[in-house]
């Protein structure tokens, strides 16, 4: 007897399984390892946060909430999304739900069909296809090359559109690149939606508030107000309120959208925790000084990674624009054999032999659906950091 459905089966098990179980079993026997593989902020949750938390809990805001979020806590959010980008969502419009990825699997599951495609620029965040699998929909990758800054083109959005496009998802900035669109930049992709009325576009920006060098991402209503009527803005506080254990991401999106998730919501999960909606209160109304102060730190470290990476002989590394990762090269490391004998024939083996010979976790390019390339994420301790390149350049060395 089959015990799993068939809907389970279209979902690919973890291709980064390998590498954490790897480096869980390494550490265990005593071995040195950096990892360089979470998506999360090393930074701690600030404590007026924690403070309106603990305070919610005293004052015993420990009921349930609406599905969608208090009222307190969407006015709060939809005021946010006005303040940091001029958008003007009413708190009607304004969903929130158990992290990010709760946003995303709602709105596929609400309103994707079997044979409904999903667009999605890779290299690609890992749960996206899976999610557009999940809900029925079929994926369609368009690959966008470092010679573009990893970064969608608008021909080639063109030619991935069909009749059964159903969504465009971006993500901006991107996890695993951190390339990010700029409102220049995303003007001839709107442009392109323009001419397509029935396909819909969800923007993943939970990254939006960490970028470099002064750039600001843009963000498609913002750059395009006529298709705001089709696209779910997803936003939330894990990266940069470094939130990630709160679970706490919400969207603005028109009303039959909201409506829509809301009553798929109301089945599975029902309101995510009020004590996460208080803390979230707190982050989205509170000072926001300290994201600028944690910007600032990782932007050290990304210039401190590119150019350790670009010193690595068969490295190329992208500086990217935004987020806490960089998603360097190996092509020139490809068809060689590591100092301990492990011929390097794909991005898999080369982060394998990487944490097998110098104790680096990394997550490998075929994961986020791009060979060839690996992941590294810098939000943790520059000395780590520093030490990791190092090893990453020893390792490279070896290489013959």
């Amino acid at each position: 007897m089959h015990l799993t459905a068939e809907r389970l089966d279209r979902v690919s098990p973890s291709q980064t399984i390998a590498i954490s179980t790897k480096a869980r079993q390494l550490k265990a026997a005593g071995r040195d390892v950096i990892s360089l593989s979470a998506g999360e902020p090393d930074f701690d949750t600030p404590q007026f946060i924690k403070d309106a938390a603990i305070a919610a809990i005293q004052a015993g805001d420990t009921k349930y909430t609406d599905v969608a979020g208090t009222l307190a806590l969407r006015k709060a959010v939809a005021e946010r999304f006005r303040l940091d980008s001029g958008l003007d969502y009413k708190p009607e419009e304004i969903i929130v739900s158990t992290g990010g990825k709760q946003v995303i699997y709602n709105a596929m599951v609400a309103t994707m069909n079997a044979g409904d495609e999903a667009i999605i620029p890779t290299p690609a965040w890992v749960s996206y296809p899976d999610i557009v699998s999940l809900a029925d929909g079929t994926p369609v990758f368009v690959p966008c090359g470092q010679n573009n800054g990893f970064k969608l083109r608008a021909e080639d959005l063109e030619a991935a559109i069909t009749p059964k496009t159903k969504w465009v998802f971006l993500n901006n900035p991107c996890n695993p690149t951190g390339a990010a669109y700029s409102a220049e930049e995303l003007k001839p992709i709107c442009d392109v939606l323009l001419k397509h009325p029935n396909v819909w576009i969800l923007t993943d920006d939970i990254y939006d508030k960490l970028a470099y060098d002064g750039f600001k991402p843009a963000t498609i209503v913002q750059v395009e107000p006529k298709l705001r009527d089709r696209t779910i803005t997803m936003n939330g506080c894990s990266k940069a309120y470094a939130m990630t254990g709160w679970r706490i991401g919400f969207a603005g999106a028109p009303v039959a959208m909201t409506k829509a998730m809301d009553k798929l919501q109301s089945q599975s999960t029902s309101n995510t925790s009020s004590i996460s909606q208080a803390a979230a209160l707190a982050a989205v109304t509170g000072p926001q000084d300290f994201i600028g102060e944690m910007v600032t730190v990782y932007q050290a470290r990304r210039n401190l990674v590119v150019d350790m990476l670009n010193e690595a002989p068969g490295i190329n590394c992208h500086k990217p624009e935004g987020a806490f990762y960089v998603f360097p090269s190996v092509h020139g490391c490809l068809g060689k054999t590591s100092a301990g004998g492990k011929k390097i024939e794909t991005d898999e083996d080369f982060v394998l032999a990487l944490l097998d010979e110098q104790g680096v976790a990394a997550v490998h390019g075929s994961a986020f659906i791009y060979p060839g390339h690996f992941r590294i994420s810098y939000a943790t301790d520059t000395e780590s950091l520093k030490e990791a390149c190092r090893r990453i350049q020893v390792f490279c060395q070896g290489l013959v």
